[in-house]
């Protein structure tokens, strides 16, 4: 009997997330053949088919559902490992590659989900992943796909207002984010803010290494306090709240600006009988980040702490890695004890790109940590102490050049006065706030108090939780991990999805309309819908951001501002000729688009 319970369960489960997730599994193509569903924490019985965060059940399957197969279709389909060994050219190529197919997948799974949401409510994007070069790139090679700022999802009605704001946001400077927020409160729509990095650990995806490649997704129940595209650079130091609280009770303040001395003081106070050697401290780690992580390296060496490198093991087995990846170690902060019985502690330092540090510090409450944060600039020749400072200097000071001279000291360039001020106003105009000693998560929120739904879907085996990546586990048949968060529950769910085409038409499924053509679809003799409409202007904003101004009726594209290491110039020539023959052939449904072609702009 209890066998027959078991299968009826399993069954009802799979019935259920099947008729949840149905938009999902239509649109790839793909067949739920299982589900598993574990609390990690030990709660209610039937916890596969409840609601763990803010979202009604149903949404959150849709949600879980989308980062499953954005893991999916980026490591079956985003050239995993081709630039492994490869020049320069090729590695960035295979990056921007795989950044496209796992940001086609998540937003075409946020919009099929969104057909979905309750009629006053929307999903915004508010940071992302993408705005700047990866490690190894130059400027001029341009952004990478991304889902960034202002990206809305949402019934037609309501994405159409709301994406009418977003535009005011990007070009009238009148128009405040308080304004927006209170227009929102008196439409009475409730906008649910995300941040987003489709592939984290992008380059050592293109490589192939064994661990570290996922797709991130945190959704929040309001908007974040972001008024732009922004991606720079945030110190953090994360720690175990309950060390954060023992040094307070001997009013002792614990931040990113505090000695870390005092830190390792606290850590052994909070874990009595804890040896320095027993203190792990993650952080990026490389050559690259040497000016400016050096001396915290020291700092932390000379107080005889573990500084984890690659040849640590994780008690999952798994070694870490430290050449990026500040999102995943998060979940690892905290304490445990080893086989002899002896404490450890794991803590994070150092600084991330926005939207990680920003994920990451999302999950304090669920995982009961501390997280303080500093805006960085997007430079690498300053030291840490010297860095902490600079963000917070008056832009438009008259003195200004002399107040960074006095904060650079012997690092002070006068050529740079100007770059750095710009920095700073990019930071401040869209919205990061720049006014405090050190940053919370709380000041990113309107109301202070948020709840998160935060989910991870997981490419490859990862070291701090133990989870596994994607399996195949039958013919096209693959088993996917989503590790989920919110405020009070954290489980794991599997999903195992069958690949319904033939695996070449699979491929065309899970890749860009305009990517498809680029690679010999021909766009006159495919059947045309007015879905193409919505599709072009999505991947357009993916693909290109950098060349896209918005105006009040939509949407001007500058030929002359995609770099060629972003779309090729014989991509660009094809791009040219769809989007014209598009407006030329069906006007009114891209009323929404200009374009300007090369050499005019």
């Amino acid at each position: 009997m209890a066998q027959q319970e078991q299968q009826r369960e399993r069954r009802d489960r799979i019935a259920q997330w099947a008729f949840d997730t149905l938009p999902l599994l239509n649109r790839f193509h793909l067949w739920l053949e299982d589900v598993e569903v574990e609390d990690l924490r030990g709660g209610e019985e039937r916890v596969a088919l409840s609601s763990a965060s803010f979202m009604d059940a149903r949404m959150e399957r849709l949600m879980t559902m989308t980062t499953a197969l954005t893991a999916l279709s980026t490591k079956l389909f985003g050239r995993f490992g081709e630039g492994a060994d490869k020049e320069k050219a090729i590695l960035n190529q295979v990056k921007k590659d795989a950044d496209a197919i796992s940001a086609y997948a998540m937003s075409e799974g946020l919009w099929a989900s969104s057909r979905l949401l309750p009629e006053n409510h929307a999903i915004m994007v508010c940071l992302g992943e993408g705005l700047m070069p990866k490690a190894g790139e130059t400027p001029e090679m341009g952004s990478n796909p991304q889902l960034g700022f202002g990206r809305v999802y949402a019934r037609p009605q309501v994405a159409q207002w709301l994406d009418r704001r977003v535009t005011q946001l990007l070009n009238d400077p009148t128009y405040t984010w308080d304004s927006f927020y209170l227009e929102l409160k008196r439409k009475g729509i409730t906008v649910w803010g995300a941040a987003i990095d489709t592939l984290e650990n992008t380059s050592r995806f293109a490589k192939g290494k064994d661990t570290g490649p996922m797709a991130v997704l945190h959704l929040f129940d309001q908007p974040l306090r972001i008024m732009r595209p922004y991606e720079g650079y945030i110190g953090n130091l994360i720690l175990p709240r309950k060390v954060v609280d023992k040094a307070a009770d001997r009013s002792t303040l614990l931040d990113f600006r505090t000695p870390r001395a005092r830190v390792l003081e606290a850590i052994c106070d909070a874990y009595p009988g804890i040896l320095p050697e027993h203190v792990h401290v993650w952080t990026l780690r490389g050559k690259s980040r040497e000016a400016r992580l050096g001396a915290l390296w020291q700092e932390w060496t000379d107080l005889g702490v573990d500084l984890v490198d690659e040849s640590y093991t994780m008690p999952s087995g798994m070694a870490v890695f430290n050449d990026s990846g500040t999102y995943a170690p998060t979940f690892k902060v905290g304490n445990w004890t080893d086989a002899e019985g002896r404490p450890h502690v794991l803590v994070c330092d150092g600084y991330a790109a926005s939207a990680e540090a920003i994920q990451a510090a999302s999950l304090s409450l669920s995982l009961d940590l501390d997280a303080s944060l500093v805006v960085f600039t997007s430079r690498f020749k300053l030291p840490l102490a010297i860095e902490q400072n600079v963000m917070r200097l008056p832009a438009e000071a008259e003195d200004f050049a002399e107040q960074l001279q006095a904060t650079l000291g012997d690092f002070f360039d006068p050529s740079m006065v100007e770059t750095y001020r710009e920095m700073i106003r990019e930071a401040r105009d869209a919205g990061m706030p720049l006014q405090h000693r050190v940053v919370r998560i709380e000041d990113f929120f309107p109301e202070k108090r948020w709840n998160v739904l935060a989910l991870a879907g997981y490419m490859c085996p990862d070291p701090y939780t133990g989870a596994v990546g994607v399996e195949e586990v039958g013919p096209q048949t693959f088993r996917v991990s989503v590790r989920m968060l919110a405020n009070e529950s954290e489980r794991e769910v599997a999903l195992t999805l069958r690949i319904k085409d033939e695996w070449e038409d699979a491929r065309l499924v899970f890749h860009p309309l305009l990517v498809r053509f680029f690679y010999g679809e021909n766009f006159r003799n495919r059947p045309v819908r007015i879905s193409d409409s919505g599709r072009i202007r999505n991947e357009l904003q993916t693909l290109c951001s950098e060349a896209l101004d918005y105006t009040e009726d939509g949407m001007t594209i500058f030929f002359d501002r995609i770099p060629v290491e972003v779309i090729s110039a014989e991509h660009q020539s094809l791009l040219l000729d769809v989007l014209e023959w598009y407006k030329d052939n069906y006007p009114m449904w891209f009323r929404w688009l200009t374009i300007v072609p090369p050499s005019q702009s």
